[in-house]
């Protein structure tokens, strides 16, 4: 909401940074030992829904667990961070914090024949495969790779061009034709690929957008039914994420967040399970609205989501996907509210895949509202930021671009060497407290299926709280191990945790790494 001067803003910043140097449902309660013993992980293939949840090709249910990474929507026309690193290891990154798909934001520039990608960096062999490439090649290139590692992808149309966000999904220079042109041309494009699950028609409508009022000019929803039955009719296997309005029966809220008029005017498409609904919704740092100003606040929070969103969910019309949230997390507000919607979403260690779907925004640092879970250096993670999301993370997808019977492959039996590293830093200390990150990388010549890293402090530090992963301490000794999401390691791939402890002042201690 209220972010297209700040975007139009760092698109400008990227470039020039380059010159100087992303009620009543039936509670399914999904055990995750259950989920590893089946013949196939869930998220294989193309997904569709059933009652509020997102099931995979053969009917297990699903999560999103995932990131924005922006940029293909700004006038630098790819991804933002290209001018600072490899988009391969920008997606391994994500991967291995457990993030499990990327909506990836773009507006209908990309289609435009003079429209050329720029600000990536191709120094020292980066980017080397994206050489040469339009955006929508660049595109390709960076589904395919996500797939291979088993991530999904959404695509966002989030504005008609780089020069701004629009309040309905038409301008005077991009009509409703071209709109829905584009949306047929990306689903013709990515059929019978289903690491693309779905499509996000526009982002963040917003007043004079209207939901059930009958005007085609204005009413979203029906849009919505002209776009979604549109990419079904060239490809009917993908999901349509619909987002909300602003305003509905003269209660207002968040641009895209408002989903009150679901109840009444569902969106009906021609292809029965293909409807998902998205919601956005931000904290202070963004803009202030009235709940947060609430005597009751964070208590009132669930009321305000159950009445614009969340109702959806609990009353299992239709899954809920958070396609976008974010804070720069400075206020107490702020991190009251973010842990707040976290547990509202549901932690995947309860209820599975039965949960709140969500993309978090966003993968990108250049978010001037927001800030991202990558610092300003492209490369360090805001471990606190991210530590917040650690219990509604879910399990990756099968990969695309794997052989089942690589000796590389998790069950093999042959002889191969099963062996990690840790690195551990002390990314903050304060005296009283400080905080650290531990990188695990597999070292050995087959993958991983889970690891552990032990250390002892030479002083009294204790463990306050760990993210992304899990602990026991026994005096001065503690033995962390990984959280289901992040346990598996391809050769060479690697996986973080954070940790916070006490007192400070206790530097980095050696660590042992086991693996299996």
């Amino acid at each position: 909401m209220f972010r297209s001067l700040r975007r139009a803003l760092c698109a400008a910043a990227a470039a020039l940074l380059l010159i100087l140097t992303g009620v009543g449902a039936q509670t399914v309660h999904a055990d995750p030992a259950d989920a590893v013993d089946r013949a196939a992980a869930p998220g294989a293939g193309y997904w569709h829904t059933s009652g509020r949840q997102m099931l995979d090709a053969a009917g297990q249910p699903v999560r999103i667990a995932g990131i924005n990474w922006f940029g293909f929507e700004t006038a630098n026309y790819t991804p933002h961070g290209l001018w600072a690193r490899d988009y391969k290891s920008m997606i391994d990154q994500m991967k291995s914090l457990g993030y499990n798909t990327i909506r990836l934001p773009y507006s209908d520039d990309l289609f435009k024949s003079g429209t050329v990608p720029n600000s990536i960096d191709f120094s020292g062999g980066k980017n080397a495969d994206l050489q040469g490439l339009g955006s929508l090649q660049i595109m390709d290139r960076i589904v395919a790779y996500a797939g291979q590692g088993g991530l999904k992808v959404v695509l966002d149309r989030h504005r008609p061009d780089a020069a701004g966000q629009s309040a309905l999904w038409y301008t005077s220079a991009v009509p409703e034709s071209t709109w829905i042109a584009n949306l047929k041309a990306l689903a013709t494009r990515y059929r019978g690929n289903s690491t693309v699950i779905g499509i996000d028609l526009h982002n963040e409508p917003h007043d004079p957008a209207c939901w059930g009022c009958g005007d085609t000019t204005r009413d979203w929803r029906l849009a919505a039914q002209r776009a979604g039955n549109a990419v079904l009719s060239v490809n009917p296997e993908l999901l349509i994420f619909v987002e909300g309005v602003q305003t509905f029966n003269g209660v207002s809220g968040w641009w895209g967040g408002n989903l009150m008029g679901v109840a009444q005017y569902p969106v009906q498409l021609d292809v029965p399970n293909r409807v998902v609904y998205s919601a956005h919704d931000y904290a202070t740092s963004v803009a202030q609205q009235s709940w947060f100003s609430d005597p009751a606040f964070p208590a009132n929070m669930p009321g305000i989501w159950d009445k614009y969103w969340g109702y959806i969910f609990k009353q299992n019309i239709a899954p809920v996907w958070v396609g976008e949230f974010g804070t720069t997390l400075q206020s107490t507000i702020d991190q009251k509210w973010l842990a707040a919607l976290v547990s509202y979403l549901r932690p995947t260690s309860t209820y599975g895949a039965d949960s709140i779907s969500w993309t978090f925004w966003s993968w990108n640092p250049n978010s001037g509202d927001t800030g991202g879970i990558l610092k300003d250096d492209w490369t360090t993670v805001d471990t606190v930021k991210d530590g917040y999301l650690a219990s509604v993370k879910a399990p990756g997808f099968p990969g695309g671009g794997g052989d089942p019977g690589d000796p590389g492959d998790p069950g093999d039996p042959g002889g191969g060497t099963a062996a990690c590293t840790a690195a551990y830093t002390v990314s903050s200390d304060w005296g009283g407290g400080f905080n650290a990150e531990v990188k695990v990388t597999n070292s050995g010549t087959v993958a991983l299926k889970s690891w552990k890293v032990t250390w002892t402090w030479p002083g009294a530090q204790k463990v306050t709280s760990m993210w992304n992963g899990s602990y026991t301490q026994s005096g001065a000794t503690v033995t962390a191990s990984n959280a289901d999401h992040n346990g598996a390691l391809a050769v060479g791939g690697s996986a973080s945790f954070g940790f916070g402890g006490a007192p400070g002042g206790g530097g980095a201690p050696a660590v042992s790494c086991t693996a299996t």
